[in-house]
């Protein structure tokens, strides 16, 4: 195996589908010849040519417009939104077109159609780059999220999107690119989509979450166990459709749960993990299910991004609080 970090590895899954299927498309701005913002398509387009691998003009609302007319041709678009804090420009096309093209056309047609976009915060971007915007993604039926934390993750995932016959949003914290390395196979491999993972066992507290939050999560495990406490992290990989069977018997294994995402309290997708929880396991609860989330405002300049990102401490002091309920 090579080791690979998350970047690398989402370019090799997405080589690995443009050999393995002429009808997969990459485009986007500047993914050609400079192999996008963050070289995650370096060297596709020398490799696959200009009508495989293409630069778009600065129009996100033409790219999703793009993806859908290809999606209905038999293509297999993987469109690049550059941050996907610009994605409200695309809207219609995800939203009022992908979501429901299945179901508008009795089956008859499907939207086979890859969004690829990196976001998150710690990294110091400028305004709007940044932005956690996966639960307004899953509130709209239709689609499939997907937020991978680790480089093995990414790749499988990846690919597993790209072969999905249902449009899915493939979000990339940008934190995780280059942050370190792990053992990646180099031939092609598939994780189901809507299928969580266990990154920590543990029998006295779940901690759920997904993204940048996972190692965040573990680190926080690690110092808990110190004193004690064995805890389990759940890694949802896919936000949406929830793997509900996961985090229930992880929940009924424990009977305390924290839910931690870098969203805002009132975004992400905690909320709907909380009920999910609270729906299915409320008797195997021992304590309430406790939230661990940025601040309900704008996403802080990168100045004051540090007191403004959840981090270690707090997924600690949360955890004591459900602990020692």
């Amino acid at each position: 195996m090579a080791q690979m970090t998350m970047i690398q590895a989402i370019t090799d899954a997405l080589r690995t589908e443009l050999r393995n299927d002429p009808n997969v498309l990459i485009f986007g701005e500047d993914v050609g010849v400079n192999g996008g913002v963050f070289r995650a398509t370096e060297g596709l387009q020398q490799e696959f040519g200009e009508d495989r691998v293409f630069d778009t003009p600065l129009a996100e609302s033409g790219i999703g417009g793009l993806a859908v007319g290809l999606s209905l041709q038999g293509f297999r678009p993987v469109p690049e939104i550059q941050f996907f804090g610009f994605v409200y420009e695309v809207m219609d096309s995800i939203s009022g077109q992908l979501a429901r093209m299945r179901y508008r056309s009795g089956g008859r047609y499907n939207a086979p159609v890859t969004i690829r976009s990196p976001f998150g915060g710690g990294v110091h971007t400028p305004e709007m780059h940044a932005d956690s915007l996966e639960g307004l993604m899953a509130q709209q039926p239709g689609l499939k999220v997907v937020i991978p934390s680790t480089p093995y993750d990414a790749k499988g995932l990846l690919i597993s999107a790209i072969r999905d016959n249902d449009p899915v949003i493939f979000l990339e914290h940008m934190k995780l690119y280059r942050s370190f390395r792990q053992e990646v196979p180099e031939g092609e491999y598939t994780i189901p989509l809507g299928k969580a993972e266990v990154k920590r066992e543990g029998s006295d507290l779940s901690i759920i979450t997904y993204g940048a939050m996972v190692h965040e999560s573990i680190k926080a495990a690690e110092e808990l166990e110190k004193e004690g406490f064995s805890v389990e992290v759940v890694d949802l990989r896919t936000v949406s459709p929830l793997d509900i069977d996961t985090i229930i018997a992880s929940v009924e294994k424990t009977g305390r749960a924290i839910v931690v995402q870098e969203a805002q309290k009132s975004a992400g997708v905690a909320a709907n993990v909380v009920a999910e929880i609270n729906d299915r396991a409320i008797l195997s609860l021992e304590a309430p299910v406790l939230r661990v989330a940025a601040p309900d405002t704008v996403f802080a300049f990168p100045e004051a991004e540090s007191v403004w990102l959840p981090n270690v401490q707090d997924i600690i002091e949360t955890s004591k609080k459900v602990l020692n309920f």
